[in-house]
């Protein structure tokens, strides 16, 4: 049976988080809120991240701004986007230490991690982990669906990375989760190992995919 963890970024956002939460649920599918603390710390973003947590969703940690890869952050502001987030995200219900750092597109490159940010979140006992499939929905609203659904079909497991943002996801979501069900998937929320850079603050064996010594090399 193929596997599918169903992850969504960049949010809370009044409105669309609320629609996904309701499409999810009228499919009975839980799945992992990776939010923007910054977003997370307003009235309508807390009431959201709570919402989520209480129906079942994980939620954790995306940075608190989301606006600059570690890799070309200094030190001090790397430690400032994990660590803020991680009280809020327990704060709210959440896994404050289940992280997923900001490539820029989607792409796990060397910008993705910074030396200080893989030691800091080895040594807080943070869980990274990162995707397989990154269909675009936040630039192709009409296309997403195939793309994801084309991944499913090539992968034993796939983990997808939607957007609760406007203009993304949520238009055509309950139609993903309806062909992806169709094909006999099983939902997950946990990560194949192939996506776990580092678990519980102990680096894996994928731990080189987050490209720390390109970074630290000057790549």
């Amino acid at each position: 049976m193929k596997r599918v963890t169903i992850t969504f970024d960049n949010g809370p956002t009044a409105g669309v988080t609320d629609d996904v939460l309701e499409v999810l649920a009228a499919h009975g599918v839980v799945a992992t809120f990776f939010v923007i603390g910054q977003k997370a710390a307003t009235y309508e973003g807390r009431v959201r991240a709570r919402r989520a947590a209480e129906l079942g969703h994980r939620v954790g940690n995306h940075t608190w701004t989301h606006s600059v890869p570690f890799g070309e952050l200094d030190d001090r502001a790397v430690k400032y986007e994990i660590d803020d987030t991680v009280r809020l995200v327990n704060a709210l219900g959440g896994e404050g230490l289940l992280f997923r750092p900001y490539g820029v597109g989607g792409v796990m490159d060397h910008r993705l991690m910074s030396p200080f940010g893989a030691a800091h979140l080895t040594s807080i006992g943070a869980t990274v982990v990162s995707w397989t499939c990154v269909p675009g929905d936040w630039y192709d609203q009409a296309g997403w669906v195939e793309r994801a659904l084309a991944d499913i079909d090539a992968s034993d497991w796939s983990v997808v990375v939607l957007h609760d943002v406007a203009d993304a996801c949520s238009a055509r979501l309950s139609e993903f989760l309806t062909a992806a069900a169709a094909r006999g998937v099983e939902f997950r929320q946990d990560f194949p190992d192939s996506c776990v850079h580092i678990a519980a603050g102990v680096p894996t064996a994928e731990y080189a995919a987050l490209r720390v010594d390109e970074v630290a090399a000057g790549a």
